[in-house]
């Protein structure tokens, strides 16, 4: 078989929508075809590009068949743009599908019939985090994101996903970028929007000369940004421009987050999952009870938890502990709160550290926690809350806690990430508690 851009076309039928939200063929050898932008029960005429794993990347030159679930795509910069690669899928459509691979990926880890909750959408413009890509070249910008699983940038004019502020930010940091000497070619800006307003944080190819730093602080005095950071890609960051404190509320405790602090996608996804996380704590929780929070960032579910017990939490992220730790003694919530900086990947708890935890509470990054959760099926835990963003690792992560006798009580479905394939749950593990061992008389 020929594979390239000068490939023959070839008609086939799309199967399934795979993982990563592209249309999935089976070619006559046996090799899976991967088609973006097409839907399951499609005929396409296709075209076979690279080779991807073990099997080929293609594009769908036309489309012969349609779905009765396509859908005209809202964005003018669909198709192009990487960031949203499900806009031609009916919305319901997609929230089935979404709903089925958490569904799919229980079932893997060992729940017979896995009971799930109403899947919870943010709304579109509710993005208040994004990463902008930057290419400076012949004295313009490109401001934008990448296309789908390339390097190229597709400069974006509006944005469905974004919050308004967000988008209002794209023209000015385009007129902005050619001045800037630190920009030679590649630049990236990760903008969160916090209750103080935009906080920018710009990673460059090159050191901030004085000038830069003039002119950025004069952009974040135009635009209404308490601070500007700076960092050499892969560098330490530093405050080129602040003008005002920032700070995000997190169950009413003001957070001064670092900059580019991780954030949940949107405000309303982190109140669903917060909601999930708070329900599936122990009913007869005592204020004076202990809760172990891992991964716990700057605070998203560490001050909520903290309105029902105290909260020992673990992080990674030395500024995101500072930060924590900052917003709890600001709140009044020293002796509650305790954050404590740890690498939880070369350094997961012990089987030891969860003696007496009334449930334990976790959000890992997308490869989720593999190291941890033996420990925690081995403690005398009987809550264990677990923030997903990624059902695979989620199914991996539960096996271990199913085989040590915990089951399903709850499971709940939440796209923060609308029109694209990624998914976030939240799962509630529980189990009877294991018979307290009477010590012996002595003899």
């Amino acid at each position: 078989m020929n594979i390239g851009p000068d490939a023959p076309t070839f008609t086939i039928r799309v199967e399934a929508m795979g993982a990563d939200g592209d249309g999935i063929a089976r070619l006559a050898d046996g090799r899976t075809l991967f088609l973006p932008f097409t839907l399951p029960g499609e005929t396409v005429e296709a075209r076979p590009v690279s080779r991807r794993g073990g099997g080929v990347a293609g594009i769908a030159e036309t489309v012969l068949e349609p779905s009765s679930e396509r859908a005209d795509p809202p964005c003018p910069h669909f198709g192009a743009c990487g960031g949203c690669s499900l806009q031609h899928w009916r919305e319901e459509s997609i929230a089935a599908w979404k709903t089925e691979a958490l569904r799919h990926g229980l079932i893997q880890a060992g729940v017979p019939a896995p009971a799930l909750g109403p899947i919870e959408t943010s709304a579109p413009f509710a993005r208040r985090r994004v990463d902008i890509a930057i290419r400076k070249q012949a004295g313009i910008a490109a401001i934008g994101f990448h296309q789908l699983r390339a390097d190229a940038i597709v400069p974006i004019e509006t944005c469905l996903v974004a919050a308004p502020e967000i988008v209002a930010l794209l023209a000015p940091l385009r007129a902005l970028v050619p001045k800037l000497q630190a920009v030679k070619r590649d630049a990236d800006c990760t903008i969160n929007l916090l209750d103080t307003g935009p906080d920018l944080l710009l990673r460059t190819d090159g050191t901030l000369a004085a000038s830069d730093r003039r002119l950025l602080a004069a952009f974040a005095a135009e635009h209404g940004i308490p601070r500007i950071a700076w960092a050499l890609k892969d560098g330490l960051v530093e405050i080129a421009a602040q003008l005002g404190p920032v700070a995000i509320r997190f169950a009413g405790a003001a957070v001064p987050v670092a900059p580019g602090a991780f954030l949940q996608a949107t405000a309303g996804g982190a109140e669903a999952i917060t909601r999930a996380v708070l329900a599936g704590l122990p009913e007869r929780l005592k204020p004076r009870d202990r809760i172990i929070e891992l991964h716990a960032g700057s605070g998203t579910l560490t001050f909520p938890l903290a309105g029902r017990a105290r909260v020992l939490a673990y992080e990674g992220d030395g500024d995101a502990v500072v930060a924590l730790q900052k917003g709890a003694a600001g709140a009044g919530l020293h002796g509650i709160i305790l954050a404590h900086k740890r690498d939880l990947v070369r350094q997961p708890l012990m089987v030891a550290e969860f003696k007496d935890a009334a449930a334990v509470v976790l959000d890992p990054p997308f490869a989720g926690a593999p190291g941890q959760m033996e420990a925690i099926a081995a403690s005398d835990v009987t809550h264990v809350i677990y923030v997903s963003c990624n059902p695979q690792a989620l199914a991996r992560d539960a096996a271990p806690l199913l085989r040590a006798g915990f089951s399903l009580a709850a499971a709940t479905p939440i796209d923060q990430f609308l029109w694209s394939a990624r998914l976030e749950a939240v799962a509630v593990f529980t189990r009877a508690a294991p018979p307290r061992k009477r010590a012996r008389p002595p003899r």
